[in-house]
């Protein structure tokens, strides 16, 4: 689906994470601190707004065990926090604990044993629940979530959920929560099994002088980055496993949606003449393709594009020093990713360039030159150029042109080296009918979402195990099964996605009667 007939052009904007280590603090620094809520009667949910106003904590906490329209009396003195969420809770079993400047709420379904080695740890736990601003409660899309110094993790949907099963024994780790512009959340693991969280994250204003940003020459950080490549993404090969998605809507109401669990060998990140590989472990999808639509739009080598956009991997345009007078490069903003800090360089093609290219913006770690996280899309005054490169075998009435076409990029650092963690596609097209008066829009996505690496034993694939990944994917799978994942890790479908999935299951069920 990349466009063909000249160089290949490629391009990111990084949406990197940003991961800023809490400072600790006794639980009672704050839970035994005396505050006076005025009014004799209050909302629990105006409760906590208010010890988070007193105390400038903020509160991360279970969904379901939090009513926030439950009201309740308060003393006319001072109070402590710790009594005040007693009476938010109503429940005694809740617990209650202090990291950082966060408040965290929860039910420990698990219990606490001093010898871990002594009991036997659930085979598998499961840790839901949504990533939101903390100052306005909006969800954060694509915010990356990992086991810290292991390699479990998943990323969230367009509305800031997640869910992800990992073994027992990361029972006494901790769950790491990132996302560009905001301080990197780090909650025990073993507060979260059964919990659906609601897990605030706090933006991070870094105040940088002008001056320092236009000391630094862009040019110079990517050569030093394709010079880094080999160091910090692997010499070695790696086994991912990951799930894959993706869907065609017309008028908001999905045409075809496709899922799968995949792995991928990737070749080491040195020369090599060998390429990355993808099997198909398990898939399903289901279609809503009527008869009379003389118009069925499906995707084409949606797991090739996935596998393309490790542009690392591939070294895309505008990483190529061969390919730089294309391109204006601008040093914009250092931001704050894992603790460390990075560049953020943002690219455009040049005035006199009339060719169809990208633009958008990387974020390149300062102290590495590794490169964090891509988002980049079509430079909007030229993607009529690119119907033929995204679009086949229209029917002879039809024409389809591109409206936007936009991909994303994230590497996830797992003890010192970068692996590919999140990638997506997001394509709109209006199809034209010559003999219609209405038009019709379609949105295509596709995703993968990395949540498993291996580095040892790991070989190739065999030739029969691999997937045809140039080919239309949803024409290889044959129905939907919905007892399919099993134990598999899948990134959680947004809410209006999982409504239109079940009507149409439902309505595809009601016609095979």
């Amino acid at each position: 689906m990349w466009p063909t007939g000249h160089e290949k052009r490629i391009w990111i904007l990084i949406a990197g994470l940003l991961l800023l280590t809490p400072r600790l603090y006794t639980q009672e620094s704050v839970l035994e601190k005396s505050v006076k809520i005025p009014g004799s009667s209050i909302r629990a949910g105006r409760a906590l707004h208010e010890v988070g106003r007193l105390t400038g904590y903020i509160f991360t906490y279970d969904t379901e065990i939090i009513n926030a329209d439950r009201s309740f009396n308060l003393p006319a003195t001072e109070t402590t926090v710790r009594e005040i969420l007693d009476s938010v809770t109503g429940n005694p079993e809740i617990k209650y604990s202090v990291i950082g400047k966060h408040i965290i709420l929860y039910h420990d379904i698990i219990e606490e044993h001093t010898d871990t080695t002594s009991v036997s740890l659930p085979e598998w736990i499961i840790i839901t629940g949504r990533i939101t601003d903390a100052a306005t409660s909006e969800p954060l899309p694509y915010a990356t979530i990992g086991i810290s110094h292991r390699g479990r993790g998943t990323v969230t949907n367009n509305n800031g959920d997640f869910i992800l099963k990992i073994s027992g024994e990361c029972l006494n780790d901790t769950l790491s929560v990132s996302y560009v512009g905001y301080i990197n959340r780090q909650i025990p693991v073993r507060s979260l099994p059964g919990n659906i969280m609601i897990i605030s994250m706090e933006r991070d204003y870094i105040p940088i002088p002008e001056i320092i940003i236009r000391a630094q020459d862009p040019l110079l950080i990517i050569r030093n980055t394709v010079a880094s490549i080999a160091e910090n993404y692997g010499t070695t090969p790696a086994l991912l496993t990951g799930f894959y998605r993706e869907g065609v809507y017309r008028k908001k109401e999905p045409q075809v949606y496709s899922e799968a669990v995949v792995q991928i060998y990737k070749s080491p990140y040195a020369r090599s003449l060998l390429g990355d590989q993808l099997k198909v472990l398990r898939s399903r999808k289901i279609e809503n393709l009527e008869v009379k639509d003389t118009l069925a739009v499906r995707l084409k080598a949606g797991l090739s594009s996935t596998m393309t956009l490790d542009i690392i991997r591939q070294l895309f345009d505008f990483l190529d020093p061969q390919s730089f007078e294309s391109y204006e490069y601008k040093l914009t903003d250092i931001v704050t990713i894992d603790d460390q800090t990075a560049f953020v360089i943002s690219f455009k093609q040049r005035p006199w360039i009339t060719e169809p290219l990208m633009q958008g913006d990387v974020y390149i770690n300062v102290d590495n030159y590794a490169v964090v996280s891509a988002e980049f899309e079509l430079n909007p005054d030229y993607i009529d150029q690119t119907s033929e490169a995204y679009v086949s075998r229209l029917p002879r009435d039809f024409s389809m042109k591109p409206e936007y076409v936009r991909y994303r990029t994230h590497y996830r650092l797992v003890n010192g080296r970068y692996f590919l963690s999140h990638v997506r596609g997001d394509l709109g097209f209006l199809a034209k009918g010559r003999k219609r008066v209405f038009n019709s829009r379609f949105n295509v996505f596709f995703e993968l979402a990395v949540t498993d690496h291996k580095l040892n034993n790991v070989s190739r694939f065999d030739h029969d195990e691999t997937a045809p990944v140039y080919s239309v994917f949803s024409r290889t799978i044959t129905g939907y099964d919905s007892d399919f994942w099993k134990d598999f890790d899948f990134l959680k479908p947004e809410e209006d996605l999982m409504e239109a999935l079940v009507r149409l299951n439902v309505r595809l069920g009601e016609a095979e009667e």
